[in-house]
């Protein structure tokens, strides 16, 4: 197994990895929509949230060999769903044709308060 770390990406905040490449697959720890430049919360609102954790994720993807076009599966976690109709937009213009498989729950509360937390399986090219 390899670790990841991407520069990109906000460091982990926790003792885990950003992502871990093991058997040709990729597999993403959840991202939330920090700046990774600042540490803080992008917006208040699920929208900007939503293309910021897809932002972060892409990094760890892309430091590990694949990208958002490799990814196999992905969970979504929301505090409320009834923000999901938004974030199904951003993710549906983000991923664009590519159509992972996903689930998608509520929780009762994410890190740092964020609406929105994704994570990702994907295939790795190396």
């Amino acid at each position: 197994m390899h670790p990841i770390t991407a520069p990109g990406a906000p460091a982990a905040i926790g003792p885990y990895s950003q992502a871990v490449v093991a058997g040709g697959f990729v597999f993403c720890s959840g991202q939330v929509g920090l700046d990774p430049a600042t540490g803080e919360m992008i917006g208040s609102d699920v929208a900007a949230q939503t293309r910021q954790t897809l932002s972060n994720l892409r990094a760890v993807l892309e430091a590990a060999g694949s990208g958002l076009g490799s990814v196999a599966r992905c969970t979504v976690y929301l505090s409320s769903l009834d923000d999901f109709a938004v974030m199904n937009g951003v993710y549906g213009e983000v991923f664009g044709t590519h159509r992972p498989a996903r689930a998608t729950v509520q929780v009762s509360r994410l890190p740092r308060e964020a609406k929105v937390e994704i994570d990702a399986i994907g295939v790795v090219a190396r």
